[in-house]
């Protein structure tokens, strides 16, 4: 558990850690190259670096958190990768499930799983459940995500390296739009972005611009329009039982 400088959430819960790449959004993957650098540090959590690894202790920690949080699940992992196993997942709604005094931001790109095991999870108010998004070649993931019993449903377009200019937002209850950031960024043109947020309006469906991203991605920062966007669904939070 981490306090998180990701705009759209307050700290990070990874009860699994690892991943690999399925999809041109990956190719610069910020987790793989922070896992090498905790591996560097002797941090036991990431031994075997970026290799796929499930943590049962982790699962005890949103227990112990005192006040309402917004936990971003897995920043370091994809909860749907197909080794980790159902049992596993399970255990980590069942989590989810037991504290629904905080909100829990989970993101995957292997929506295909996500639907065929989506059946099998309990789905309690306080799960938010994502796709990321970088181009059309992988829009299909939003289709996915739609046929889910999720009760809040959202989109990751980041990074986004291509327009996206005929999205299905029905049923989406959020967007986040983000350009791509390190030392080898791929551009964003504005006219996506502006494109993606008049498709939100249309669609009533909340936007949230995350950054513009580049070699400085806090140069660049995050203004679009003269102004921020920081747009969420609302937030509905019950005490814990």
């Amino acid at each position: 558990m981490a306090q998180s400088s990701i705009e759209w959430t307050e700290m990070t819960w990874n009860p699994t850690t690892g991943c690999s790449k399925i999809s041109a959004g990956c190719k610069y993957c910020y987790a793989e190259i922070m896992s090498k650098r905790l591996q560097a540090m002797g941090v036991e959590k990431y031994k075997d670096n970026f290799k796929v690894r499930t943590h049962q202790d982790a699962l005890k920690i949103p227990y112990t958190w005192k006040h309402s949080k917004l936990v971003f699940v897995n920043s370091m992992s994809d909860l749907f990768h197909k080794d980790i196993p159902l049992s596993f997942i399970k255990r980590v709604f069942e989590v989810m499930n037991d504290n629904p005094q905080h909100v829990f931001q989970v993101l995957t790109k292997r929506a295909e799983r996500l639907l065929e095991l989506h059946t099998e999870l309990n789905w309690t108010h306080n799960i938010w459940m994502g796709v990321s998004v970088e181009n059309e070649k992988v829009i299909s993931r939003i289709d996915f995500l739609r046929q889910t019993d999720a009760r809040v449903k959202f989109l990751s377009l980041e990074p986004l390296i291509g327009p996206l200019g005929n999205l299905n937002l029905q049923k989406i209850d959020w967007v986040i739009v983000g350009g791509e950031s390190g030392i080898k960024p791929r551009p964003m043109e504005p006219d996506w972005v502006l494109s993606i947020q008049e498709q939100c309006r249309k669609a009533k469906v909340a936007f949230f611009f995350k950054q513009w991203g580049g070699r400085s991605k806090r140069a660049n920062g995050r203004i679009l329009n003269g102004r921020t966007y920081d747009e969420m669904p609302e937030i509905e939070l019950q005490k814990s039982v």
